[in-house]
């Protein structure tokens, strides 16, 4: 049975229904247990469990990696949460040198069941060091399962997922999309890993995209229905490991694909996807392949150049329109999805 709750909403209760089901889950993270619960999304877990298993943790992400990978493979299954994910960045030495390789390693006793979390996605204002969205940077790594879940039965399906395998897993989450409302399910279903959906069917062309711009490609495509252009939205949920085949089945339909990715395209997602395209299905294309990104270079602080600088519906509608040959074709503009945000953080 489901029914509508909010994407933050969606992994609050997933949280406590896993932790419910295995006394081995923790959460650790800054400010878990403050009264916002990172967006609210651990404050019913502390509320039910409390500090004995929600811990709040100091500012030391390289230390708190180390000590729950090595708690993971003592047999606890921590959950890391990282409220910017740009702090990940201190937690990769563990989790890239050592939990993404201990299988490999050891074989069937390497297994490290440790789950981190990481918030990304603009804000307003937020510059160069808090816009940053890092799914690709963790998808390159062997060892690693990576997703970015775009609807809310998704981030408590993947995270249900994540929390009872023993892969390492990182969990992306985009900021804007907390709010965003969902028909979830009430029981604690995994959503498996490496199988992508297809949120909107169309013929002319295929939109493959992951969390926020999964949104802003079904915006685009409402737009484009009514100029007669019908868009097919792929949401591969996983980055690692990656729908492969229904992403080139879709592209076989259609012909033509557009990328769009909240991080920038050079050695990323939306180079991955082009790369598994050409490889695979390049008698299919009608067309080369678009990628809608940031452009290349760090995020600005001015709130113009900020508008500008991310990707958008509007777009992903003019790439697709370019595809199809829709020559004069225009798009009239629009606020992006996370246009209600109220900042700061």
């Amino acid at each position: 049975m489901s029914r509508t709750l909010t994407y933050w909403q969606a992994i609050a209760e997933g949280t406590v229904q896993a932790m419910e089901a295995d006394p081995s889950i923790l959460i650790a993270g800054q400010n878990v247990d403050d009264h916002k619960g990172s967006y609210g999304t651990t404050r019913p877990a502390f509320e039910r469990f409390g500090a004995q298993r929600v811990i709040d943790t100091p500012n030391s992400e390289n230390a708190v990696a180390g000590i729950c990978i090595g708690a993971a493979d003592q047999g606890l299954r921590p959950l890391v949460v990282h409220t910017r994910a740009d702090f990940m960045f201190l937690a990769m030495d563990a989790l890239i040198n050592l939990a993404s390789k201990w299988r490999y390693m050891y074989g069937d006793k390497g297994g490290v069941p440790v789950v981190m979390r990481g918030v990304v996605g603009r804000g307003w204002g937020q510059g160069a060091t808090h816009s940053q969205s890092l799914h690709a940077t963790f998808g390159h790594f062997p060892g690693l399962y990576v997703a970015a879940p775009a609807s809310p039965a998704d981030a408590k399906g993947l995270l249900a997922a994540a929390l009872q395998s023993d892969t390492p897993v990182v969990l992306m989450e985009n900021r804007s999309l907390y709010p965003i409302e969902g028909e979830v399910p009430e029981e604690l279903t995994p959503v498996p890993f490496g199988v992508g959906r297809l949120a909107r069917h169309g013929t002319d062309v295929t939109v493959v995209a992951a969390s926020l711009m999964v949104h802003e490609a079904e915006r685009a495509a409402d737009l484009l229905a009514r100029q007669g252009v019908s868009v097919e939205v792929v949401d591969v949920r996983s980055i690692r490991p990656l729908d492969e085949d229904l992403i080139c089945e879709s592209v076989a339909r259609t012909g033509r694909v557009v990328v769009a990715d909240t991080s920038w395209a050079r050695y990323g997602f939306s180079a991955e996807v082009a790369a598994v395209i050409a490889e695979r299905i390049p008698g299919e294309l009608r067309a080369p392949v678009r990628r809608i990104t940031p452009p290349d270079c760090p995020a600005p602080v001015s709130w113009p150049l900020e508008e500008a600088f991310h990707p958008s519906a509007a777009k992903i509608a003019e790439a697709c329109l370019d595809l199809v040959g829709s020559g004069g074709a225009t798009v009239p503009v629009l606020t992006g999805v996370d246009a209600g945000f109220s900042g700061p953080y």
